[in-house]
């Protein structure tokens, strides 16, 4: 009973939340002042898929341009929507380093105008150093000089450096000065940018986190938004305000939250898939009706978490951190209509608003991959990885004949005590659903390209009777070609043979077996 009333209260909250969420999305205000259009329509295309769907997105690390987002691209086959990146702060040479910030403009403007949406962080420099600085402080270095990302300001200089006038908020002027700099090419550019300045600000681990009361994170974080709005007048910036997990009672996001009017969106930044419930709630409920969104990540959102944490708008994962997740787990996401990437259908048509402030052609759907995979192929068990039941049952020798959309495949099984039959299927990728047989019953297939990759997929259900049993056995399988064509991987989920099979199947060309 106790249980079901926590299911209703829960149940409730969420009906309150999306009441609110649903009575502010008609007038979308960003909180800097006059902002520009093309801000002004980012932030209300983020309104707008609030609780609809979820942004793929990648952090890249300064000195890098964009190969996390190509990797992402390489690897999954399709390109995150958000790109993100950091202003830098480290050493020539460095992956972090300061000194590529001319280079992250040119990149960031040619990313927005391909279809990317931009989010910029930075590692700032604290005010008793000068750039570039280290991530950690190195070993004996003056504990009065912090020049790192990481560590602690004494409390007289975190309040000198809080208070105007001072030799710390003259040096901390000078270096928000510096990023403001770029930023303001990208306003020149038209560039909408997601600004997530001081981000887990919650935690101890940055200089500028972790500290409460009237000089404290929330004061700097207020203090860097009346300068780069009342002093550099910028306003393509939409206000990311960025908290980490609440561990402990005085990271609570109440103790830092600024005030709904230094911020347009909320972010949580969440590791070791630590997507928990409690975070979400408190979150959707001090964000008043304004866009949530994961601001790192290590992981992706499963498709669970998803179910019940709707209102992230996106997530980026950090840099380097791409195969943290299982490829199957990406595939899987690519596949989400909830979950979009550049190449979906339902992104292209739901930025054409957003696209049309920016002065931008729509974007257009990528054509389907012309991959062609015509050939015979042979098992190579060696490669493959199979379940408790081995190879039993599985072909041993396929032939595909592909004319465009035309796909005819004929399996050989080997069968241990008869003649080896051969199966023929002729189907139309992308086609309609046929209907052959499979133990003396209807069997349906389908076959299809997956989106933005070179992919298929092939679909496959019958329902077999049993005396008075029935049984409904499911075949998916998704085909890809490996090592420049000379293999045909094929993954299989299946409970047609008796046991739930997930297994990996390796075909190598017979061109290449006869060498």
């Amino acid at each position: 009973m106790k249980q079901q009333f926590l299911r209703l209260k829960h149940v409730v909250f969420i009906l309150l939340i999306s009441t609110t969420l649903f009575s502010q999305t008609a007038v979308v205000k960003p909180v800097s002042p006059n902002t520009s259009p093309e801000a002004v329509a980012l932030l209300k295309y983020l309104y707008s898929i609030s609780g609809k769907h979820l942004l793929t997105g990648q952090h890249n690390y300064p000195n890098t341009k964009n190969r996390n987002t190509q990797f992402v691209k390489d690897y999954v086959g399709k390109t995150p929507v958000m790109y993100s990146v950091d202003w830098g702060f480290a050493k020539e040479g460095d992956k972090d380093s300061y000194l590529a910030r001319p280079e992250i403009v040119k990149e960031v403007i040619r990313q927005h105008k391909a279809g990317s949406i931009i989010t910029i962080c930075w590692h700032a420099v604290p005010p008793t150093a000068n750039e570039p600085i280290t991530f950690q402080p190195l070993p004996n270095a003056n504990p009065d000089v912090l020049a790192s990302v990481q560590g602690k300001l004494t409390e007289k200089q975190y309040k000198d450096m809080l208070t105007p006038g001072t030799k710390l908020y003259k040096r901390w002027c000078a270096q928000v000065d510096t990023v403001a700099k770029y930023l303001k090419m990208l306003q020149v550019a038209h560039v909408p940018v997601l600004w997530r300045p001081y981000h887990e600000m919650n935690g101890g681990w940055f200089w500028w986190g972790g500290r409460t009361g009237k000089y404290g994170t929330t004061a700097i974080y207020k203090q860097i938004y009346d300068r780069l709005t009342k002093v550099h007048k910028l306003n393509n910036l939409i206000w990311v305000w960025s908290v980490d997990r609440p561990n402990n009672e005085n990271m609570q996001f109440k103790n830092y939250y600024p005030g709904t009017n230094y911020l347009d969106i909320l972010a949580l930044d969440v590791y070791g898939n630590d997507f928990n419930q409690e975070y979400y709630d408190k979150l959707l409920a001090l964000s008043e009706g304004k866009p949530i969104t994961l601001g790192e990540v290590g992981n992706p959102p499963s498709a669970e978490v998803m179910e019940h944490q709707p209102n992230w708008v996106y997530y980026v994962v950090w840099a380097g951190m791409v195969r943290n997740t299982p490829l199957k787990q990406y595939r899987s996401l690519a596949e989400n209509k909830h979950v979009l990437y550049q190449e979906d259908e339902n992104y292209v048509e739901s930025t054409a608003a957003y696209r049309k402030a920016c002065n931008f052609l729509p974007l257009e759907l990528p054509a389907p991959k012309s991959v062609d995979y015509s050939g015979t192929y042979l098992f190579n068990e060696d490669k493959s990885a199979l379940s408790n039941t081995g190879a039993t049952e599985l072909p041993y020798k396929i032939s595909v004949l592909q004319q465009g959309n035309s796909l005819e495949i004929q399996k050989t099984i080997l069968v241990e005590f008869d003649e080896s039959p051969t199966d023929t299927l002729k189907m139309i990728l992308d086609g309609p659903e046929i209907t052959t047989q499979f133990w003396n019953s209807p069997m349906t297939l389908i076959a299809k390209h997956v989106a933005g990759t070179d992919m298929l997929e092939i679909n496959s259900n019958v329902v077999i009777t049993f005396g008075n049993n029935t049984r409904k056995m499911i075949n998916n399988e998704k085909w890809y070609l490996a090592d420049n064509g000379k293999c045909l991987v094929i993954e299989q989920r299946s409970n047609f043979y008796g046991d739930e099979r997930n297994i990996k199947m390796v075909f190598d060309k017979v061109e290449r077996c006869m060498k």
